[in-house]
Formats: structure tokens, sequence, C-alpha cells
């Protein structure tokens, strides 16, 4: 570790501020991406600025056809709220499933979507439910937010305040997990709406993206049996130690008929 800046605000206002005078700064949440990059060197900010003490980026609340999550509320929050369980069971369970118990109760939703790592389940979430993402600037689709590794729309001094969700007919998620991290090495979320489907891959590329072939059977079919002969492009995924890119476009389809079993089934 070394010397920088610490700084806790207590309104979005005045953390938007500390922002603009410290260009490289960093903003806080859970921290649990950002501290193992401080210890392994890999950013260098001047100043970190904790949003733990900022009322106004906390809060769960299921409004009308609608759930809306503070930026700042823990994975175990969302795992635990009765009006995420009540509105998107599949968002409940997703957030269950994140990493460990350490990483539940420090993690946060903001933080997840800001860093984008592309093995991360909430990204896959946000975009299988067509969220929107409000920030202390605008409102951003989730179509438009997710740009590349790592990468998002987000603007310098841009914080994520809120993340709104329609609420869908069905939805489920399913992932093939690496058994040590959790990380999906591939995740599918998939919800039914008003006469559309999403299908939202998490893992198995540089970013999450959306698999509308499979969007597109599932509309006109909502069955396992819809999406069974549809694959992914091999040369659009990633090869590591974990899972060829082979394997991986094998994984999205299998991953997709259980999630849509899931959905079907409501578990």
């Amino acid at each position: 570790m070394y010397a920088f800046e610490y700084h806790r605000p207590a309104t979005v206002k005045e953390a938007a501020s500390l922002l603009r005078k410290n260009a490289n700064a960093k903003v806080l949440a859970g921290g649990q991406s950002l501290i193992p990059t401080l210890k392994l060197r890999l950013a260098r900010p001047t100043a970190l600025i904790d949003l733990g003490d900022i009322d106004e980026l906390r809060g769960i609340a299921l409004e009308g056809a609608v759930l809306s999550i503070g930026a700042t509320a823990r994975h175990a929050e969302v795992a635990a709220s009765k009006d995420v369980m009540i509105g998107i069971p599949a968002l409940a369970k997703l957030a269950d499933g994140i990493g460990d118990r350490q990483v539940r109760n420090q993690g946060t939703l903001g933080g997840a979507l800001a860093n984008n790592d592309p093995a991360a389940d909430y990204p896959a979430a946000v975009l299988g439910l067509g969220a929107t993402i409000h920030t202390n600037k605008r409102e951003i689709g989730a179509d438009r937010f997710f740009t590349g590794m790592y990468e998002t729309a987000l603007k310098p001094g841009e914080i994520v305040t809120r993340v709104t969700f329609p609420l869908p007919k069905r939805a489920a998620y399913v992932k093939f997990r690496n058994p040590a991290s959790r990380y999906a090495i591939v995740g599918v979320f998939l919800s039914e709406g008003a006469g559309n489907v999403r299908v939202a891959i998490a893992g198995a590329a540089n970013c999450v993206f959306r698999a509308t072939e499979m969007e597109k059977r599932l509309t006109e079919k909502f069955a396992p049996e819809a999406v069974a002969k549809v694959r992914v492009p091999a040369d659009r995924l990633n090869s590591d130690i974990h899972a060829s890119a082979e394997y991986r476009s094998h994984l999205i389809t299998v991953m997709a008929q259980r999630a849509v079993a899931a959905a079907l089934s409501g578990k």
C-alpha cells in the first residue's frame, strides 16, 4: 500500500465535489475489487472517496412495477430483501450466490456495476432485465452501460446512485461457476417481459452481452428446447485456464436451457 487521502462524504453532492477536485481519486463502495487492486499496486489513486456514510445511496423498495435498489446495497441485503424476493426472486437468488459471506456482506450493487468484471453476476441481471442505472448526472439504460472489459459508460465524476429494475413476468439466473472464486465461467440471466425475452451472458466474453438469437427463439416459444440448437460462435468468446472458447459456447446453450426450465418452474 502507499499514502493517499481518505474522504468519507455525507452526501452524493459532496462526493462529486471531491471527485472534481481529485482527478486521480477512486470511489470506494464495498472495496471487494478495489482493495485487492490497491494491494497489488495495480491502481495508485491520490485519494479514496468512501461512499459508506451516504444515506441516499441505500435502500431497497418495490414501487408498483419497478424494483429500486440503492447503489450501496450489499449483496447480502439484496439476497435477504422481501421486496426483491417478491418482485424478482431470480435477483435475490443471484445475489445469494455471489462470492462468499465476506464478499456478500461487503460488496455492493453499484460497485459491481461500475467495476464491470466480465465474470461478475450483477451485470448479467441488469442487462437481462433491461434495468436503468441512475447516476448523479443522468439515467443510463442497461444496453448502453456496459462498453467493454472493466469499462462502462460512466464519465469522470459520475457516481452510480440507484438501479431500477422493471418487474418481469418470470426470470432466472443459472451459472457454471469457478469452484474457488464462484465467479461465472458462464452465467445466463434471462427474463420474459411484455411480449419480449432478454438473455444476457456473463463470464464467456470480455464483457456481458445479449444473446439475440436465443431471445428471438424464446420469444417465439418459451421452452428449453427452443434454444437447444442455438450456439454463440466460439470466436466471440474467451479461452483461459478455466475453459476454452468452444467449451464456453457449449456451456451457454446448456445454461440457457437450464435457465428457461428454472424460470418456468419458478425456482
